[in-house]
Parts: structure tokens; sequence; C-alpha cells
């Protein structure tokens, strides 16, 4: 109130007894005034509402009036007023648009009454002058005050639909799965409609995705999640799960889903789980989980390595199988025991087809029937029995897993 009380300090204090006289139908006539000439508040200044607006209205002028009597009147008490008005006007669902302009219409009126009464009095112009002043200051005060009040609300109200969405995705992402209950309800808490189907979006930690920063602290992995499913649309809801940043993604089989997911990514490394019944949410974050131990770049998509997360499920096991599966190739040097692994995992992909597996390596025909010839060497008839050649080739499946 610093600036007001310096814009009534001018003011001379015997000016209050000139206006007094028109203080007991001011209030009455502003709210007629009100009534008519903004739009949200022309229905009957009567029940709670009236009540509330004519109390607002009278402290008002009483407080204007105080001041006119003393510039270092303390007024801070009546400044609840106005914050709670402002309050009450973003639960009422409107903006501040219609209780600024009655603000407006109050000082225009007020204005018009108290350059009768100051004339009639012997005002000089200049108090006037002063007067007309003071009171536009003074609506800019408590038209602050209630902005301030409605901002408060807004805040309260937009941090707690932010906690009820986080608790929604935690919700989901619960290991043990929570109930089908306990799922309806925090969704319901949200207006989050219930999709046939939904898949988990795990963003890696330390990427960066449209620009934010993603860290292993909870109120980041929140940001960075709640930020990833605002860019891939209305119906995604993110916040941190298992330690992650993470996006359910409703209908994620929907035509265009899969190129919105990797738009909104932009790059960022990230897995998807298979797409599931929203009651099994927490089975698709932890194959998303799991897909980013891969050794991909890019958005790395589940359903495209099974057979690779499943060596994962259990890595000790999958150690055990490798290293007894390709346990010819252990006296081999570094570099040989690569080519021969590539040439390997090329001939398991194009069994018997030479031509296709030296255009995949890269080398001459003559080169892959000398490294088959070795591998044959090494491996003996394991090469022509189909059960041996599956557990070579998830054996060399391995190597990305670990």
């Amino acid at each position: 109130m610093a600036t007001t009380h310096r814009t009534f300090a001018v003011i001379p204090p015997e000016t209050a007894e000139v206006l007094a006289p028109v203080l007991s139908d001011l209030a009455d006539e502003t709210i007629a005034a009100i009534a008519v000439e903004v739009p949200d508040y022309a229905r009957a200044m009567e029940g709670a509402f009236g009540r509330t607006v004519r109390r607002g209205v009278e402290i008002a002028f009483q407080r204007f009036f105080l001041l006119v009597s003393d510039p270092a009147a303390d007024v801070r008490s009546a400044s609840e007023t106005y914050v709670n008005l402002g309050r009450g006007e973003y639960h009422a669902g409107r903006s501040l648009d219609a209780l600024l302009a009655a603000y407006r219409v109050g000082a225009r009126v007020a204005w018009r009454r108290f350059v009768e009464a100051g004339r009639e009095g012997g005002l000089a112009p200049e108090v006037l002058y002063d007067l007309g002043e003071a009171i536009f200051a003074y609506i800019d005060e408590i038209s602050a005050e209630s902005a301030d009040g409605y901002a408060q609300e807004q805040s309260a109200a937009a941090g707690e639909a932010q906690r009820r969405r986080r608790r929604l995705v935690r919700v989901l992402g619960e290991d043990p799965p929570a109930s089908e209950e306990a799922i309806r309800t925090a969704a319901a808490a949200v207006g989050w409609e219930l999709p046939r189907r939904v898949a988990a979006l795990t963003l890696a930690p330390g990427e960066r995705s449209g620009g934010d920063d993603s860290t292993s602290s909870g109120d980041a992995l929140d940001g960075a999640a709640e930020a990833l499913a605002r860019r891939i649309g209305p119906d995604a809801v993110g916040a941190e799960a298992a330690g992650l940043a993470c996006v359910f993604v409703p209908d994620p089989s929907a035509p265009g889903r899969r190129r919105q997911i990797e738009a909104a990514l932009g790059g960022a490394r990230a897995a998807l789980g298979p797409s599931l019944h929203w009651p099994r949410a927490a089975a698709s974050l932890r194959r998303a989980a799991a897909a980013l131990a891969l050794p991909r770049d890019g958005l790395i998509v589940a359903d495209d390595h099974l057979a690779t997360l499943l060596l994962g499920a259990d890595p000790g096991l999958a150690a055990e199988l490798a290293a007894a599966r390709l346990a010819p190739l252990e006296g081999l040097t570094a570099v040989q025991r690569e080519r021969l692994l590539g040439t390997l995992r090329a001939w398991l992909d194009r069994p018997g087809q030479v031509q296709a597996v030296a255009a995949a390596l890269g080398v001459h025909p003559q080169t892959v029937r000398y490294r088959m010839g070795r591998l044959r060497e090494l491996f003996g008839d394991r090469l022509d029995d189909p059960e041996a050649r599956f557990e070579l080739g998830l054996a060399l499946r391995v190597a990305p897993v670990r």
C-alpha cells in the first residue's frame, strides 16, 4: 500500500468531512450500477453472492475514507476481503474480468459523486484532481489483492490436479499391481477415461526429450514425464514411476500413434512396453524398464526384442548358456573370436546362403566359406542340429543383454 499512502498524503484531511454525506448512499448506487453494467453480475444481488458483493463495496469505501482522513492508517486487515473476492471468482468459474470491471464501475460512480460533493463543499480543483488520482490508485491496489487471491486458488487447483495425475501414474505402475478399483478411483479423480489398452513409455535417465533434462531426482523425473506426456497428447499421463520418467499412452496401436510418440521424443532414448489391458499397465512398465537395458538408440520397442528380454530376465542363466554353447571359441584371439561370432550370427540368420551372408558381412563369399569351415571344425555337427542352432542363437543374444 506504500504507493497508495503517498497518493492520499497530498489530500487535505478535511476533505473527508466534505465527502462524508455521500457515503450512506454510495454502496447502494454502486451495486445497482454493477448489476446493470457488468454482464456476469447482472443477476439479482441477493443471497450469499449479493451479501459478499455488498460487504466488499462497503469495506472498500470505508477503507478509502479512512485513508483520506489519515493517509498513514493501517488498512492491511481489509486486504483479505479482496483476496477472498478473487478466490471466489476462481471457484465460481469466472475470469477476473468481471470483478475488475465491477471495481472500475465503483470507481467511476464514486468519482462522479465525489466531484459533485466537492464542488458543493468548495473543494479546490487541485484537490479534486488529487482525489481522482487517489481513487484510481486505490482501485489498482484492491484489484492487485483480488488478482493475488485468484492466482493463489488457481495455483492450488493446478497443484492438486498435478498431484492427482502423478498418483494415477504411480497406481498404474504399482508392483505388485494395484486393484482395479484403486486404478478406477485414481483415474476418476483426474477425469481420465480408462482406455481399452495402454502401454508404458519410459525415458532413459540422463536423456533430453524436447529440451527437457531428465535426472535421477523424483521432481525432475516427474517434470520430464509430464512434459513428454503433454507433447504426446492430452490423453497421455506422465510422472515418476519405478524410478523412471514414465508416460502411460492410451491406445498405443492407434493409427499414427507411433509417429506421435517418436515426434514427442525428439530422438531421445526411450522404451515402449507392450500394449496391454489397463489392469496390466504395471506389466507394460516392467517390460519397458527392462528394454531400457538393451544397447539400442532412439525408441526401443519391447515387443521387437522379446527373445533378448527373455534372456535378460535371468542374466545368470543366460551367461551360463552363452559360456557353455560358445565354449569352442574360448581358445581364439579376440579378433578371431569377434570375426567368427559375427559370421556365426549371420549364418544362423541365413543358413546355407553364402552370398547373402557375405553381403551382410561385407566380405567375399570365399571368406565366408573359409570361416564356416573353421566354425565346423570348432562346433562339428552341432551346426546342423536344429536344437543346437537354436541354443547358439540364444547364446549370441546374451552379449547385447550383458
